[in-house]
């Protein structure tokens, strides 16, 4: 019997120990330190912000065309006999340096009959003036002698002939003239389509060319980039209000650029577009006009064009990365997001006029925050990269 009391008993009050020692022991265990971590502020990059008076720049692209752009038309028919060396794509036109020359025999036979058309004609004249001139003579007491009976209608006649034959003999000039195909002024050939040799007929075309004593640049508006010029639609430039234009664009590896002058706008909106062209016209571009490395303005290159426009006074410029969705901007207050709603004047790729909303020497947020909320930790670090010109697309 105590034997087998004790089998059953020792278990127990081993495990009733145990469970003991461990209460005791958890009891007696030292508090855990409790430590509150704050939240991290976010680091964000800003750049300080004071109002200034700046000028509204407008940026726009557009192509660079040929103000005076023809087709050669041949107007009369013939035979190529000569072409110029510089009649080629590329060449080079001088005024009244001959591109084409028809054969021109027939038309100095044509020429040599008008002549004596014109020569048979005045001997007419005279022939009708002697006879008239005999009948005066022989009439002259005639007081009832009829116009037929003094020869009046013969010089008429005569008359006429000698003009028709002087109008033959001009067409036959002009049509002589017509064997040469000029121009009136320096360009360039865009294009050719017949060669030495080859018979044309009135109104084949022979070629294109265009001038380079000026180009323009036509360049699309909205309304507010016209708002930023402070022009008038349909408005024409004169002499003592000039507006220059910075035309630019990367060519032979280098950023070139242009001056140009703003020549007018239209006076309609672009049904298209809904948009109104200014036209800028540049002179001189292949000679004179050059770009500051030498390089001419081609036709059918696309450039960046930098007008200027009004002043406005009291307004901040920021990055445009820091103007946000809704006209909203991100500010830096005592380490502290805020968010403002603000009033744009202006804006381009590279920053915003702000005319509302903001005050000198606010922290405005440049870089991007995810899951922006008022009042979160911000971290300042400033913005060194970000380099401010008022622009507009």
């Amino acid at each position: 019997m105590k034997n087998m009391l004790m089998r059953y008993v020792t278990p127990c009050l081993v495990v009733a120990v145990g469970v003991g020692t461990f209460f005791l022991l958890d009891i007696a265990k030292p508090k855990p330190e409790k430590k509150l971590e704050q939240p991290r502020p976010l680091s964000v990059y800003v750049e300080p912000t004071e109002r200034v008076r700046v000028a509204l720049n407008v940026q726009a692209e557009g192509e660079v065309r040929a103000k005076v752009k023809v087709k050669l038309v041949a107007q009369i028919e013939g035979r190529i006999s000569a072409v110029s060396p510089e009649f080629t794509e590329g060449g080079r036109v001088l005024p009244g340096v001959t591109l084409v020359e028809i054969e021109n025999i027939d038309y100095q036979l044509a020429l040599s009959a008008a002549e004596a058309q014109v020569a048979e004609a005045e001997v007419g004249m005279q022939e009708a003036l002697a006879t008239a001139n005999v009948a005066r003579k022989q009439l002259f007491n005639a007081s009832t002698a009829s116009d037929l009976a003094l020869k009046k209608p013969q010089v008429a006649q005569a008359q006429a002939r000698i003009k028709a034959a002087k109008s033959v003999l001009a067409l036959a000039q002009l049509n002589l003239t017509r064997t040469r195909i000029t121009l009136p002024f320096t360009g360039r050939i865009i294009d050719t389509k017949v060669d030495i040799g080859q018979f044309v007929t009135r109104g084949t075309l022979l070629g294109t060319a265009f001038s380079t004593d000026a180009v323009e640049v036509r360049l699309p508006l909205n309304d507010t980039q016209l708002a930023s010029l402070n022009l008038p639609v349909g408005f024409i430039a004169q002499k003592e209000d000039e507006i220059f234009v910075d035309l630019s664009a990367t060519l032979g590896g280098k950023t070139q650029h242009w001056q140009g002058r703003l020549q007018r706008l239209d006076a309609v909106i672009d049904p298209g577009t809904r948009s109104i062209f200014a036209q800028v016209d540049v002179k001189l571009p292949y000679s004179k006009n050059v770009s500051q490395y030498g390089m001419p303005l081609p036709v059918g290159l696309y450039v960046q064009a930098t007008i200027a426009g009004r002043e406005v006074d009291n307004v901040s410029v920021i990055p445009r990365p820091a103007l946000r969705a809704g006209n909203n901007v991100y500010v830096v207050k005592n380490g502290r997001l805020e968010i403002r709603q603000v009033t744009v004047v202006h804006s381009s790729d590279e920053n915003a006029v702000i005319g509302a909303g903001l005050v000198s020497n606010d922290s405005v947020v440049v870089s991007s925050i995810r899951n922006p909320i008022p009042g979160m930790l911000l971290g300042v670090m400033p913005n060194q990269e970000m380099n401010l010109i008022v622009g507009e697309d």
